[in-house]
């Protein structure tokens, strides 16, 4: 299995990652704000469906990094809000993403117990065009290489390092479809 995401078509990109840990123990760093802040962002998460899914990021929690200017206005603080869409725990969690934009997309987690291991899949789906989809993929890469590394015990990874190798590695290999 590769780490890398694939396009399912021109809106969607799937990662699929082997995660050290239980099913229990990964859905909760998906659904506790305080786990969830430790790799992706902060937030209520109101566990059924039409329920809250907010999310606020804080990089200077995941990285001792310098922030890149260009992300500087999302450093700390950046919220943005969402609908669970679907919820069964611990094996689906799916909710809209940046609905304030206007055009919100969905994520889907997946999870499938593989013995003291666990399968995520994630897709993040209804991306407006390339360049959304390339971002995504490469943040989506970093905070889940991020998940993993907590879930090991492990020194989490630098985020904007990783953010910014796999965001040109992503614009290598998503095809301009415009």
């Amino acid at each position: 299995m590769s780490e890398y995401g694939v396009m399912n078509d021109t809106t969607s990109v799937r990662m699929e990652r082997v995660l050290p840990g239980a099913i229990d123990d990964v859905w909760e760093y998906l659904t506790d704000s305080d786990k969830r802040s430790t790799w992706l962002a902060a937030g209520v998460m109101d566990l059924q469906v039409g329920g809250k899914a907010d999310l606020t990021f804080d990089f200077r929690r995941l990285t001792s990094e310098t922030t890149p200017e260009r992300f500087l206005p999302y450093e700390s603080g950046h919220r943005q809000s969402g609908h669970i869409t679907q919820c069964e725990p611990p094996h689906l969690l799916s909710f809209t993403w940046n609905e304030k934009n206007g055009h919100a997309s969905e994520v889907r987690f997946e999870l499938k117990s593989q013995g003291t291991k666990t399968l995520l899949i994630l897709t993040h789906s209804r991306l407006p065009n390339r360049q959304e989809m390339i971002n995504v993929s490469g943040g989506w890469h970093t905070h889940l290489g991020i998940l993993e590394d907590r879930l090991s015990n492990h020194a989490p990874r630098l985020f904007w390092a990783t953010f910014l190798k796999m965001e040109s590695e992503y614009q290598k290999r998503i095809p301009d479809f415009s």
